[in-house]
């Protein structure tokens, strides 16, 4: 695949994606979200693909933020539309049913923060810098900001972030629990492609299911996400892998998934 502004590889099983406009610090505009929705729509469709692993170009920035050149004239029918097109892309990333880790390498600011966040895990680099400074600018997160960072650390630190626009080093990010791991940057890749074979080692059926209950069950009420996590271990009980995952652990040795 052949994109304007994206990077794409797969390697064993895992999707390599690079936002690729170093220049402007791999701020996204209308291409980028574009071709975001197109690339990680063709993954979710692929059985090939086991996880993916997003950064950006360069040694900056993971996304330093929304391109402000495409903001200025939105009037208030096209703001609305534009966050609805980044909410609808980055919806599919956080639902893609595959885990999809962000590396991130530097900046992570605005929407940069907002795609991180959308993602299953969040890797960063001892360089990262997170945050939401969208009310410097007059406006909120619109990414999907406002919700995703109180469901990660809280509506008391997620206020303070919002509401004041500060930066955050990545060491803060992980005591907050913005971020999962924090390396060294050039450790930054080997851990994200550490991580994402962990993942693919297990069942892909069991995987996918317990995303699935965990971002459905966050919307919910505990008794509604337990009824959501019961039906989803019944689904589990009828495959094959469950079959091969008990057996091989009774017979003590490595299971072998099918993803059936």
């Amino acid at each position: 695949m052949a994109y304007e502004t994206l990077l794409y590889e797969v390697k064993d099983g895992i999707a390599y994606v690079t936002i690729n406009r170093p220049k402007v610090l791999n701020a996204l505009n209308h291409t980028v979200i574009t071709e975001l929705g197109e690339v990680f729509s063709a993954i979710k469709d692929d059985p090939q693909m086991g996880s993916v692993i997003i950064t950006g170009a360069g040694e900056k920035a993971f996304v330093a933020g929304a391109d402000i050149t495409q903001l200025v004239g939105l009037n208030t029918l096209e703001g609305k539309a534009f966050a609805e097109k980044g909410q609808a892309v980055f919806s599919l990333i956080e639902n893609l049913g595959k885990p999809v880790i962000a590396a991130i390498n530097g900046f992570a600011l605005g929407g940069g923060c907002e795609l991180a966040m959308a993602c299953t895990l969040r890797v960063a680099s001892t360089r990262a810098r997170l945050g939401q400074p969208e009310v410097n600018l007059g406006i909120i997160p619109g990414y999907g900001g406002t919700q995703r960072l109180p469901r990660l650390v809280g509506k008391g630190r997620a206020m303070e972030l919002v509401l004041t626009g500060r930066m955050v080093d990545a060491q803060e990010a992980y005591q907050m629990g913005l971020v999962n791991r924090v390396v060294e940057p050039e450790k930054l890749m080997e851990e994200a492609e550490a991580l994402a074979r962990t993942i693919m080692s297990k069942g892909p059926v069991a995987v996918k299911l317990a995303m699935e209950a965990v971002n459905r069950g966050l919307e919910v009420s505990l008794e509604e996400g337990l009824a959501i996590e019961a039906d989803l271990f019944g689904v589990c009980c009828s495959t094959e892998d469950k079959v091969e995952g008990t057996k091989a652990f009774l017979e003590k040795r490595k299971a072998n998934f099918q993803g059936k």
